[in-house]
């Protein structure tokens, strides 16, 4: 029973993300493994999905994705499709909504049944934070304690450095309130088997997994834990430098070429 926790991914060329891919995609042990997102805490939105094809496409896999949005009459057939899967891929969006809906569809039960049958269960953001007893969602605007599924112990937080705001609300909860846990970085993860820590990985540098205890008197202690360096075998590319590059490229041809005028 795997549960691969994520605190930060995309189906993109950015720098960890096809690591990360692969990672997963080597978690189960067949030729083309099902694999089928579920975009829910997004509300399905057609982004995420045409992402997901996009990125799933080049890799020798059956992929498919549950909208939960648009059933449009294929309820029924639910339970069967979802354990079907090798891998259940859940994105990111609202931890609160994703898990309302999962539950007004039965949708929980069912992926605590998949997972108790050998389905990996992998999610990024609001996807791997609800597989634990807590995580802290930013559902209602402000960084807070939420309410997950349980499947796994204590609590977990993502974009652990990217969000100061959640970190605060992790370290304080869990000096108050909730049980020990996690905090996960964007392009790291945490790796579970059964309800026990397996490995944390890293897909780039500088990305993350720490464990945050409870020091008694309202106090607490971060240590962060080593991890597994996954290599990517191609160039992936960091988007928002791209992108500044080819700015400065475009802005020096323009001056060049009123220099030349």
């Amino acid at each position: 029973m795997l549960i691969l926790a994520l605190g930060g991914h995309e189906f993109s060329r950015r720098r960890g993300n096809e690591a990360l891919r692969d990672y997963m995609l080597g978690l189960v042990e067949t030729d083309r493994p099902r694999i089928c997102l579920l975009p829910t805490a997004s509300g399905d939105t057609r982004e995420q999905i045409a992402a997901f094809r996009q990125s799933m496409g080049s890799m020798e896999c059956q992929m498919s994705d549950l909208s939960l949005f648009r059933l449009e009459g294929g309820r029924s057939a639910l339970r069967e499709h979802l354990l079907q899967q090798d891998i259940v891929y859940v994105g990111g969006g609202s931890m609160v909504n994703l898990l309302a809906v999962w539950r007004a569809h039965g949708i929980d039960r069912l992926l605590r049944e998949a997972w108790r049958s050998g389905t990996v269960l992998c999610g990024q953001s609001a996807g791997a934070m609800c597989w634990f007893e807590w995580g802290i969602t930013r559902s209602t605007g402000v960084a807070r304690p939420a309410r997950g599924l349980g499947l796994l112990p204590g609590s977990l937080s993502v974009h652990h450095h990217r969000d100061p705001d959640r970190r605060r609300a992790l370290l304080q909860a869990v000096s108050l309130v909730i049980p020990p846990g996690y905090g996960v970085d964007d392009q790291a993860g945490l790796l579970f088997r059964g309800r026990e820590l397996a490995e944390a990985v890293s897909a780039r540098p500088g990305a993350g997994v720490w464990r945050v205890e409870s020091a008694g008197g309202g106090g607490w202690t971060e240590t962060e834990l080593a991890t597994r360096r996954l290599s990517d075998p191609r160039s992936a590319i960091d988007e928002p430098d791209a992108h500044v590059a080819e700015l400065r490229r475009t802005v020096a041809a323009r001056s060049g070429a009123r220099g030349r005028a």
